[in-house]
């Protein structure tokens, strides 16, 4: 009853988000082909397309599916994992916050900053040690596996169906403006390419896809950052005096200002966004990949480092975006500082590109862009396939006696179905608000996983009971606090006020879930608690070392 409840409250805001949930990105003109972005994409699509084919030649068993055997270095994971991090709302949507709201965009960048620490510190090393393929697999360590393992795959996938619309409608709206294709075949092209991607070359496939398009997204970014920045002299304070002057905001752009209008919400939308990113299933599955907890270290200072630089080149592209673009009528509709850009605020970096480096730059970053959104939504699909094939159908259904050829294949058709999935969501949700849509995702990730990932690591007094609880409480009160937003409950079911006064659910819903998990664990006295209790310590032992109790490795 709990997993139906969770699901038909999912399915139900997702209904209403479909129709309007925020603000709503203006429809993207389609433009005339642009051949130069067109050729460069071919071009490393067909690259991909030879990585997929050599890591489908290696990809043997479930331990090369899901996570490359387990051989990737540190600084290739830390590459691969900012590839996952630096998605199209990374690119588009924050540099378009920062054109438009300036210091704002920063505050966000920051709340996205916050959460790597958290991993680097307290998760990454016990991550590796204690997990095998996916965070299901350490949250029910030492508890219910059936149960416990059914909460995690259910929660894991409304994570990843909820990032998976906002990659999705940018894929979308990037081909629809800049390739001149229609809307529904870049949403078709997507989908295919990441059925392909997965579906045949498992986590090597994807790996190799992410670590490629984040050395092409670091390297494209600074370039269109250098070229702009050039136009100011590459001084701070030269570029913040002529922002100011032209922009609507004039000197209270570069000062706090929407976004901290509405304190309770601002701080709401930080926490989502810092503890999120520790229960992003796909973030996590990356840590099994290393072959030692050194290396899981390692990847995240590495990926730390690549998105912090990252978050700075599209702050300095925004706001010079705001000099170069704005005063630049073709992109505009109005000709006037704060019009409406063509194809919406998310394309100012492409415009940027344009105005700095003709079409050939502009046709890079925009091919870019696209296999940008190719990666995270390859490693997003890989998640979610096997929180299906490994937590439901392997340990849940044939309570571990799935051969590995199954399970792959189970994987495989898991991976299809998501891909639908993603394709029909995202032909529903065209004119979605991107950044919305990926709070949304990281509030529920908040909510859903860390609470109970946290604890299950941390604390000794956590059981089955509590994890239920705190797991089901979780997502089912994200959802049901959007679902009873102003943006869903009276913008689409026409209800007069809003049940709930604000769109960001992690402050209200984590709470929620770390209070059910502690109260609900305290209070039981079950002899199955007791046992539960009783195996911290090979748990402890296994997360500080990686070896049982009784020495022996257990992968």
């Amino acid at each position: 009853m709990k997993h139906l409840t969770a699901l038909t409250l999912f399915l139900l805001t997702l209904t209403g988000l479909a129709h309007a949930a925020g603000p709503p990105i203006a429809e993207a003109a389609k433009q005339a082909t642009n051949w130069h972005a067109i050729g460069m994409f071919g071009f490393f699509v067909s690259i991909t397309f030879g990585i997929t084919y050599w890591a489908s030649k290696r990809t043997k068993t479930t331990n090369d599916f899901y996570v490359a055997g387990g051989g990737i270095t540190g600084l290739q994971n830390g590459l691969a994992i900012a590839g996952d991090y630096m998605s199209a709302a990374t690119l588009l949507g924050l540099s378009a916050m920062a054109y438009g709201q300036g210091y704002d965009a920063y505050i966000y960048m920051l709340a996205f900053f916050a959460g790597w620490p958290i991993i680097l510190f307290m998760m990454a090393e016990r991550l590796r040690n204690l997990g095998k393929f996916t965070f299901a697999d350490i949250t029910s360590y030492r508890l219910n596996q059936n149960s416990v393992r059914t909460m995690a795959a259910i929660s894991s996938l409304v994570v990843v169906i909820f990032y998976l619309i906002a990659q999705m409608v940018g894929a979308g709206q990037l081909i629809k403006l800049l390739f001149g294709l229609d809307y529904n075949v870049a949403i078709f092209l997507v989908g295919i390419l990441m059925v392909i991607y997965v579906a045949f070359g498992g986590m090597m496939a994807t790996t190799w896809v992410q670590i490629i398009k984040a050395c092409l997204l670091l390297c494209g970014g600074t370039l269109v950052m250098i070229l702009a920045f050039s136009q100011f002299d590459f001084s701070l304070s030269k570029l913040f005096t002529q922002v100011e002057a032209v922009h609507k905001l004039g000197p209270k752009l570069m000062y706090p200002g929407a976004l901290c209008a509405d304190p309770i919400t601002a701080i709401s939308l930080g926490l989502g966004l810092m503890f999120g990113t520790a229960g992003l299933p796909h973030i996590l599955m990356r840590f099994f990949t290393v072959n030692n907890a050194k290396a899981a270290r390692v990847s995240v200072l590495y990926a730390n480092g690549f998105t912090g630089y990252f978050f700075n080149v599209i702050f300095i592209m925004g706001l010079c975006a705001v000099v170069i673009v704005g005063q630049n009528p073709e992109f505009f509709e109005g000709g006037k500082i704060g019009g409406k850009l063509i194809g919406g605020g998310n394309m100012v970096v492409m415009h940027l590109a344009k105005s700095v480096g003709g079409n050939m730059l502009l046709g890079f970053l925009a091919a870019v862009a696209f296999a940008t959104i190719l990666a995270v939504v390859a490693g997003l699909a890989l998640a979610g396939a096997a929180a299906i094939s490994h937590d439901l159908y392997a340990r849940v259904i044939k309570k571990g006696k799935a051969t590995e050829k199954e399970e792959v294949r189970v994987s495989q058709m898991a991976t299809v179905g998501l891909g639908l999935i993603a394709v029909v969501l995202g032909i529903a949700f065209e004119k979605q608000n991107i950044a919305f849509m990926v709070g949304l995702a990281f509030g529920v990730a908040a909510a859903a996983n860390f609470p109970v990932l946290i604890l299950s690591m941390y604390w000794k007094g956590l059981t089955t009971r509590g994890a239920l609880w705190g797991g089901y409480g979780g997502v089912i009160s994200a959802v049901c606090f959007v679902l009873f937003s102003k943006s869903v409950w009276v913008d689409v079911i026409g209800q007069k006020a809003a049940l709930f006064p604000y769109t960001q659910p992690a402050l209200f819903a984590m709470p929620i879930a770390f209070g059910l998990a502690y109260l609900m664990s305290v209070t039981d006295n079950s002899d199955s608690a007791k046992a539960e209790k009783e195996l911290w310590h090979d748990q402890y032992v296994r997360a500080q070392t990686g070896f049982g109790a009784s020495g022996a490795s257990k992968h």
